[in-house]
């Protein structure tokens, strides 16, 4: 059985078993690669797009997509996170979440800068630097009602992604807070960039 058949057969599974996820999961990356690949606003420097032949991912997994509970902050302390040019951003931390993966118990804070943004979830874990991209990857939750605690949210690491100044150092990105470093290893989401 060559790599190929291998992989189709295990996403043939995964859509059986996920409604359709792995296919939806595999047409958004095929639209991010578009815009990577041909938008003015890609953060790949131009003289570098035409060797770009899409980035690069974990298979798809739903074992990643985990359900969440939330701890509210009431008074949220403000963070001062450094970033990848060496300033400081300062983001509040209004939430926590609590999850399990392989039975361990882990948790990650997610920031605001504003009331009414995403929820951003900056993290690294033992893959940070080897599989995925040195400074740590991202996540973004949004959800329609307002977060109380107890709340259960589902945070999926195959959305994962890396920041943009992972293609260029032009971008200035928020590292992730050491509260947000994971003993444990995250394989899904985005690998490192292939252009790093």
């Amino acid at each position: 059985m060559t790599t190929a058949q291998s992989e189709s057969e295990r996403d043939r599974q995964l859509v059986t078993d996920g409604g359709g996820y792995v296919a939806e999961l595999r047409a958004n990356r095929a639209e991010k690669d578009e815009f990577f690949a041909d938008h003015p606003q890609s953060p790949i420097p131009p003289e570098k797009r035409e060797e770009f032949d899409g980035l690069a991912y974990f298979d798809p997994d739903p074992e990643y997509r985990v359900e969440a509970t939330v701890t509210v902050i009431s008074e949220p302390e403000e963070v001062e996170m450094e970033t990848s040019d060496g300033r400081q951003i300062t983001y509040r931390r209004p939430f926590r979440f609590e999850f399990e993966i392989d039975g361990e118990t882990y948790e990650l804070s997610g920031y605001r800068r504003d009331a009414d943004d995403p929820i951003f979830v900056p993290f690294r874990d033992k893959t940070t630097g080897q599989q995925s991209y040195k400074d740590g990857r991202y996540m973004e939750l949004e959800h329609e009602e307002e977060l109380t605690d107890g709340t259960s949210i589902d945070i999926d690491f195959n959305l994962a992604y890396s920041p943009f100044c992972a293609y260029s150092e032009t971008f200035s990105c928020p590292l992730p807070p050491e509260e947000n470093w994971l003993d444990t290893t995250i394989s899904a989401g985005e690998r490192a960039p292939p252009l790093e």
